[in-house]
């Protein structure tokens, strides 16, 4: 496979004549994530901040077992690029990616990377919504992220887009003032296991939902604040949801508290 790249500023002034796949391998700064064959690091050109996805291949080892567990491994930064190329065309906010690479003819050993301008200042919303139990917020405010967050994500599965790893801290609120309460800007980030088809099937629309709706289940809200973002997502009336989507209802339900007893079980482990 021949290489792509798609460089832009700061990259393409900051690399002119040099190979980009050895140039984003010698940045420098905060390495959040290594992996491997996966590393995420923040690094700062011109004052401004960038984080770095660089993925090396994963081996056939692991392809093997991703697929034996029915899972469709993560094989470089295409997908990511491909699902902020589609959320930006529907309006979703999200990052903005400003250098893309991808070379090797093999799965197990690609070597690609994406970088992407940091969104700052933000707060994710599961970090501000975490006091809503013991400290309510205005009705306007929360009424109106509900409706936000349920059209994103209508919004992102339209566009044949399924996360893959859809929980509230992988929404970022922009904390810069805003001119209303409720004119706030909300990015969805994190896109490195998602997957783009013409549609989004069921199955995967479900599951993303399952852990969106496990990340909200202790921040205090309501069953009507359950019921506004299904009328919200569904663009229709709650009657025709509640007994045409019964099943999807249900599987919410179970779903959502086995996703949020494993993560209190992840929490548990980490804390000991």
């Amino acid at each position: 496979m021949a290489a792509e790249t798609v460089i832009a500023a700061p990259f393409a002034e900051l690399w002119a004549g040099q190979d980009p796949f050895a140039a984003v391998e010698s940045l420098r700064g905060e390495v959040f994530r290594e992996l491997e064959g996966r590393r995420t690091l923040r690094t700062e050109v011109a004052g401004r901040g960038y984080f770095a996805k660089i993925h090396r291949g994963i081996g056939w080892g692991e392809i093997a077992k991703n697929l034996l567990f029915l899972r469709w491994p993560v094989l470089g930064a295409a997908n990511e690029r491909l699902a902020i190329l589609r959320l930006t065309a529907v309006g979703v906010a999200t990052m903005r990616a400003v250098a893309y690479g991808r070379r090797g003819w093999n799965p197990a050993r690609q070597h690609s990377f994406i970088i992407t301008e940091e969104l700052a200042p933000t707060v994710n919303l599961e970090d501000f919504c975490r006091p809503w139990r013991q400290q309510p917020p205005e009705p306007t405010l929360k009424r109106a992220l509900i409706a936000r967050v349920a059209e994103m994500t209508r919004k992102m599965h339209g566009a044949g887009v399924n996360h893959r790893d859809f929980y509230l801290c992988h929404f970022l609120l922009h904390t810069a003032p805003a001119p209303t309460p409720t004119a706030f800007r909300l990015s969805i980030i994190d896109l490195h296991r998602a997957q783009c088809r013409p549609a989004t099937p069921r199955r995967w629309r479900d599951k993303d939902l399952a852990s969106l709706y496990s990340s909200a289940l202790e921040i205090g809200l309501t069953r009507r604040d359950y019921w506004r973002f299904l009328r919200d997502y569904f663009q229709r009336p709650l009657r025709d949801i509640l007994r045409d989507e019964a099943p999807l209802l249900r599987h919410l339900r179970r779903e959502g508290q086995r996703l949020l007893e494993r993560y209190h079980r992840k929490f548990a482990v980490t804390a000991t």
